[in-house]
C-alpha cells in the first residue's frame, strides 16, 4: 500500500543528467519507489524558474509541492523520512549521526578527488589518488553485502554513482580491490540503480 501511495505523489526534480550528486538523488527516488516529473538542466544555461526556487542556481533541486529543497543530502534525507519504506538511514539518533559523519567523509574524501577528475585537474596523480583511497577501504566491502551493513541504505546512494563513473574518469582498480568490485557489481545490479540511470550515464558504463 505504501508503494501504491507513493505511486500517485507527483514530485519535480530539477536535475543534470550526468552529475554525481543528482544521481544520488535518483537513486534514492527509484528506491522508494516514488513517482516524479524530472526537468533535466544545462548546467551552462539555467532556466528561469530554478533561478526562481533556488538562490544558488544549482541542481539537485526537489519541489514538493510548496516545499523546495536544494542540496542532495537534505533532499535524500527528506524522502528518506518523508517515505519511509523501505528505510534508508537507521532510526536512533546515535546511528544518524555516524551516517552524516561517514557521508561528509565519503564527500571529502573521494568526491572532492573525483571531482578535480572531472575538472580535468592533475589527472594522473589525482586518479592514483583515488584509486588508492578506494583501495583501503576495500576490505570494509568483505564484511557485508553493502556498504558497512546487511542492508542498502543511504551511504550505498552516495558511493555508487562514484563507482559507476570510475571507468568514465580512468581510474582502475586493482584486483586487491575484488570485495570493492564485487560490491559495486551487487549495486549495478539493484533494479532500482538501473532505473535511476539517465541515457547520458547509461553509456559512462556497460555492464
Amino acid at each position: 500500500m505504501a508503494q501504491m501511495a507513493n505511486k500517485r505523489l507527483a514530485m519535480t526534480l530539477y536535475s543534470s543528467d550526468s552529475d554525481p550528486y543528482c544521481h544520488m538523488v535518483r537513486i534514492v527516488l527509484a528506491e522508494k519507489g516514488i513517482n516524479y516529473e524530472s526537468h533535466d538542466v544545462d548546467l551552462e544555461d539555467t532556466p528561469e524558474d530554478l533561478k526562481d526556487l533556488n538562490p544558488y542556481n544549482e541542481v539537485p533541486t526537489l519541489v514538493d509541492r510548496d516545499l523546495v529543497l536544494y542540496g542532495h543530502q537534505v533532499i535524500m534525507e527528506y524522502l528518506d523520512e518523508r517515505f519511509p519504506h523501505p528505510p534508508l538511514m537507521p532510526v536512533d539518533p546515535v546511528s544518524r549521526a555516524r551516517n552524516r559523519l561517514m557521508l561528509k567523509r565519503i564527500e571529502r574524501d573521494w568526491y572532492t578527488l573525483s571531482n578535480k577528475i572531472a575538472r580535468g585537474e592533475d589527472l594522473d596523480a589525482t586518479r592514483k589518488e583515488l584509486a588508492d583511497s578506494l583501495l583501503t577501504v576495500a576490505p570494509i566491502f568483505e564484511e557485508k553485502k553493502y556498504f558497512m551493513s546487511d542492508d542498502f541504505t543511504v551511504m550505498d546512494c552516495a558511493i555508487a554513482p562514484l563507482l559507476w563513473r570510475l571507468q568514465h574518469y580512468g581510474v582502475e582498480l586493482p584486483s586487491a580491490a575484488s570485495a570493492l568490485i564485487t560490491y559495486a557489481a551487487n549495486v549495478f545490479n539493484r533494479e532500482a540503480f538501473k532505473e535511476s540511470l539517465t541515457e547520458t550515464e547509461q553509456e559512462m558504463l556497460a555492464i
